[in-house]
């Protein structure tokens, strides 16, 4: 999965999907991998997943990640996506 984060935003949320790239906002300021970590909570409540499931797989110092996330399938995460973005 890729992720193109916002840090330092008024709260964190999924911001939506632009050409399958999840965009994201976190609260959290890129200092110290606050913003990573962050990251990982948001998601895996999100996604109903514990943390140790979410790998960054690159980008860890970048805006743009990409993430591993184990024990869940891909239809799985759409769904998921599809009804947390229609509220």
């Amino acid at each position: 999965m890729t992720v193109r984060v916002t840090p330092r935003a008024g709260r964190s949320a999924i911001a939506g999907v632009r050409e399958d790239t999840l965009l994201v906002r976190l609260a959290a300021a890129p200092v110290d991998g606050a913003a990573n970590d962050a990251l990982v909570a948001l998601l895996a409540g999100v996604f109903d997943i514990p943390k140790r499931h979410i790998e960054i797989v690159s980008g860890e110092k970048s805006r743009t990640k990409r993430l591993h996330l184990a024990g869940l399938s891909v239809s799985a995460m759409d769904e998921r996506l599809a009804a947390l973005l229609e509220k």
